[in-house]
């Protein structure tokens, strides 16, 4: 067999041809009007990326329901009113020959305290106490609610093959809807949406079958999983490969593999890798390789090195290497990557100084956002800027885009 580089093409088994094994894993961009549609800065900042050399771009936390935001500059599809805006985020992303794929998600009750009129979730499990003051305690989903939820994702992933994005990713890790109904912890349901393991994973696949109901047969659906969420009483390793093996029987057409939620953040750096395996998740791929053949691998967090990615790949661990924070921080990472050299800039903790703020992984979010709000507007990012700066003018953002969203509610 020939050596796979990180140049060397991957084809999905619809025949999507990925030009090279960088992906782009989705971060927030947070980057939507105070009425969640696209922008322009949307635009360019995945025309920047486009041209700048990364196979497959996947866009961030793009919500199905305007009344279940995640933050404030989400955008939302729930019907056609930005179809040409889409088709040219769609556009500028696929220029050069990247795929690109838009992450579609459901916050449940991973939003900020004031920011939705009411917070829902499978089951109305609180935060822990240190997370109380940001997050509210979720009332529980009807089923009803339930199928209304599914079918949104199916129309968002409709919409989105309809403007031209070459795929979409369902959203299933970090502690977000798919997730909490995966999760024992934040899923203490007993009716056919929870009790069981198979029962909390009967989400996620009829997700799945909406949204391949609502695109054609070979339009490429992919998941974001976590391995774990690293939580007691929470979502094992165990039960992953088994949702994964479920999803692929299904016909899903890549998984991503993360791990961890907010209140116990393992994409943000808090486990770690090492010199011999970079990335965080290396190991748990290995266990889904051994279990499951024939379905893409995309592994994201903790590659640093062109060797780094290079072993990776050659280990047969995964088919694609994601990467997120660096292209914040250096756009064209991926051309030096391709040419076989290493970054420029290196991703580093982000701190405040603040204790309680410092131990969540909302400040690392709210840092990368702000260097990609630079980009999307033909700015050069700052990876040297302050934490602590980062954060006061975080508050002064997000407080204003709280209110201008609540002022477009009730005047809506």
């Amino acid at each position: 067999m020939a050596e796979i580089t990180l140049n060397t093409s991957f084809t999905l088994s619809n025949g999507t041809v990925v030009p090279n094994r960088i992906a782009k894993s989705a971060m927030s961009e947070a980057l939507g009007t105070a009425d969640n549609r696209v922008t322009d800065e949307l635009v360019e900042l995945y025309r920047r990326w486009g041209a700048g050399g990364t196979g497959l771009l996947i866009t961030g936390n793009v919500m199905i329901d305007r009344k279940a935001l995640g933050e404030p500059g989400n955008v939302v599809i729930e019907d056609e009113r930005d179809l040409d805006k889409l088709a040219a985020w769609a556009e500028a992303g696929k220029a050069q020959g990247a795929q690109i794929w838009v992450q579609l998600n459901h916050p449940g009750r991973q939003c900020p305290k004031g920011l939705n009129e009411e917070t829902v979730a499978p089951s109305p499990v609180p935060f822990n106490k240190s997370m109380q003051a940001y997050f509210e305690t979720p009332r529980e989903l009807t089923g009803e609610e339930i199928e209304d939820i599914i079918a949104r994702f199916g129309r968002a992933a409709g919409i989105c093959y309809k403007a031209g994005f070459t795929g979409v990713q369902i959203h299933g890790a970090h502690g977000y809807l798919v997730s909490q109904f995966l999760s024992p912890k934040t899923n203490q349901r007993t009716d056919e949406w929870g009790g069981s393991a198979e029962a909390r994973r009967h989400f996620v696949l009829r997700v799945l079958a909406a949204m391949r109901g609502a695109t054609a047969p070979d339009f490429p659906i992919g998941i974001k999983l976590n391995s774990a969420d690293f939580q007691r009483g929470g979502f094992t390793e165990d039960e992953s490969l088994d949702v994964m093996a479920a999803l692929a029987d299904a016909g899903i057409a890549l998984i991503e593999i993360s791990g961890g939620t907010y209140e116990a953040p393992a994409m943000t750096g808090a486990r770690a890798s090492t010199r011999e395996r970079e990335a965080y998740f290396l190991d748990f791929a290995d266990k889904v390789r051994a279990r499951i053949t024939g379905t893409p691998l995309m592994v994201t967090g903790g590659f640093r090195t062109h060797a780094g990615m290079t072993a990776a790949l050659a280990s047969g661990s995964l088919d694609l290497c994601g990467i997120a924070r660096l292209l914040a921080i250096e756009p064209d990472v991926s051309k030096r990557l391709l040419a076989g050299q290493d970054p420029l800039q290196t991703v580093r903790p982000i701190k405040t100084g603040i204790g309680p703020v410092d131990r969540m992984a909302i400040m690392e979010v709210t840092w990368y956002t702000r260097q990609l709000r630079r980009i999307g507007r033909g700015k050069a990012p700052k990876p040297g800027e302050s934490g602590l700066k980062a954060f006061l003018c975080s508050l002064v953002d997000t407080a204003s885009g709280m209110r201008r969203t609540r002022r477009l509610r009730a005047s809506g």
